[in-house]
């Protein structure tokens, strides 16, 4: 068994006790082990602020864009190996590893590209500028800065790649140094990747520090230019944000959390028509990729209540193609949930959903033919009896699993629906009809970060609603966590100070305002 160590201060370390192992989910057996105890966090701090943060921000944005290309070209080199780590440790088939990595490395790659339009001041013009006074001599200008602290990254451990990677890409071209810290159950892909990265030598020491278990006394040590961004459930962000120290020190905190995203059917949609197939083939694909283990999957089905029976024989016939197994074996399609604390949950939501529905395939069995040992759950389908039971709106259960739930066809009915979930990542909408779509849209735009319409215009070139690309946001309100990130420029936002200058237009407009080559 593999003992994982943390790099920090520039060294690697190993823990000091506590250690808590990580499985292969397929078989349940021990593949590594890894602990933070002993790190001194307050030095971690101060080698990031005071070498890592200096180094970046003495680079332009075009410097810090070759890095990370550089460093993208770098992990890519080394993804059959990454896939593996995927599969012994996330259980993860081949194409869920690739969606990973592949999402880490063209995440930094899009970041490179994104810089080449930021231009070589070390800030960033924020907008047009404004006349103050009475003539335009007084003027201002708002602009973005790079913060003097650290950005900590606490990620999920459904992407120990691309969840890390989407973050730091975001913080170094910001000019920000980070300490990630990868989900416990699937560190060792991501503790492989920390290596990859600090062998390159690409990045200016300091820039990056990688902590396997937990952060100790971090948080009581950050201050008010730091900042700490978190992927994962609403409870553990509710302990972040109520920390004391993170109160008194206003350090700012950006989440992702729970998400009960919706796939919403408009009546005007033919059972034949390429949008329809949209609808059955994303549906499968968010219910099995990453055996459900996904953000941005679809838990909620809304479908015309004189439908419902249709489409649920139809989603079930497509998940019946599924095989689930070891995710070694090419001719299965969906491997195991992460570990038996997962797989606990995921059955016991299993029960809560269907105590309000018919359970239409799946269920909390093993898998026929599933290893045994191992924490493998089938495609579950639920189709509800009781479309208003809280627990369809409340309950994200992170696993294989959906409800259907019949709405009358009326746009606002789907919207109320929808937005019980309490604020969302993504909800998918298909129609045809833009009237309908409108009121749609708009209705559940101000509770969803972002809202996917699939149309027989679009259905050839739509990539899946589950996708986050660097290029838009990827975040949501309320439950969602109500953080935002990503978004092109938009994501280096958390890691900048925006600053409004006011003055003689001459110096304002002339030193801080947009140049030519950044219009």
């Amino acid at each position: 068994m593999q003992t994982l160590e943390s790099y920090v201060a520039g060294r690697w370390q190993a823990g000091d006790g506590g250690e808590r192992t990580l499985i292969d989910p397929t078989q349940d057996v021990p593949i590594a082990s890894v602990s933070s105890e002993g790190v001194d966090f307050g030095a971690v701090r101060a080698h990031a602020v005071e070498q890592g943060g200096p180094a970046l921000r003495g680079m332009t944005f075009l410097e810090r864009g070759r890095m990370l290309k550089d460093l993208s070209a770098a992990l890519h080199e080394h993804r059959e190996e990454l896939i593996e780590l995927s599969v012994q440790n996330g259980g993860n088939t081949r194409g869920d590893a690739k969606f990973d990595i592949d999402g880490a490395t063209g995440t930094l790659a899009a970041y490179a590209h994104f810089s080449k339009g930021l231009g070589e001041r070390p800030f960033l013009p924020d907008g047009e500028g404004i006349q103050l006074g009475r003539t335009a001599r007084f003027w201002g200008q708002h602009i973005l800065v790079p913060r003097q602290g650290v950005a900590v990254h606490v990620n999920a451990f459904n992407f120990p790649g691309w969840g890390m990677f989407e973050k730091a890409a975001c913080a170094w071209l910001a000019g920000v140094p980070v300490i990630e810290k990868p989900g416990t159950p699937t560190a060792h892909p991501a503790w492989r990747m920390a290596h990859i990265a600090v062998e390159s030598g690409l990045l200016p020491e300091g820039a990056f520090q990688f902590v396997v278990g937990g952060l100790g006394d971090l948080f009581d040590r950050l201050e008010a230019q730091d900042c700490v961004a978190f992927t994962g459930s609403a409870a553990t962000a509710r302990i972040i944000r109520s920390h004391a120290n993170l109160i008194a020190k206003g350090v700012r905190i950006n989440v992702e959390a729970d998400s009960l995203n919706a796939a919403v059917l408009a009546p005007d949609v033919d059972a034949g028509s390429e949008t329809y197939g949209l609808f059955l083939a994303n549906i499968v694909l968010d219910m099995t990729q990453k055996t459900g283990q996904k953000c941005t999957a679809v838990r909620r089905i809304l479908v015309p209540a004189e439908r419902v029976d249709d489409v649920s024989r139809d989603l079930v016939a497509e998940l019946g193609r599924i095989a689930v197994g070891d995710p070694r074996d090419k001719t299965k399609r969906m491997g195991p949930i992460t570990d038996g604390r997962q797989a606990r949950d995921v059955r016991e939501g299993i029960e809560a959903l269907s105590a309000v529905g018919q359970l239409a395939c799946g269920g909390t069995d093993a898998p026929a033919g599933a290893p045994a040992g191992g924490h493998f759950i089938a495609p579950t389908l639920v189709v509800a009896t009781d479309g208003d039971a809280d627990v369809i709106h409340e309950r994200e259960v992170f696993g294989p699993v959906s409800t259907v739930l019949p709405y009358d066809g009326e746009a606002q009915s789907a919207v109320d629906l929808v937005c019980r979930g309490g604020g969302g990542l993504v909800t998918s909408v298909y129609s045809n009809d833009p009237d309908w779509t409108e009121t749609y849209v708009l209705g559940v735009a101000p509770w969803h970060g972002r809202v996917w319409v699939a149309s027989d215009r679009s259905a050839e070139q739509s990539l899946p609603p589950g996708m986050v690309l660097p290029g838009m946001i990827h975040g949501g309100p309320g439950r969602a966590g109500g953080g935002e990130e990503l978004g092109a420029e938009r994501g280096l936002a958390l890691y900048m100070q925006r600053v409004a200058l006011q003055g003689f237009k001459g110096f304002v407009d002339g030193r801080f305002g947009a140049q030519k080559d950044e219009a």
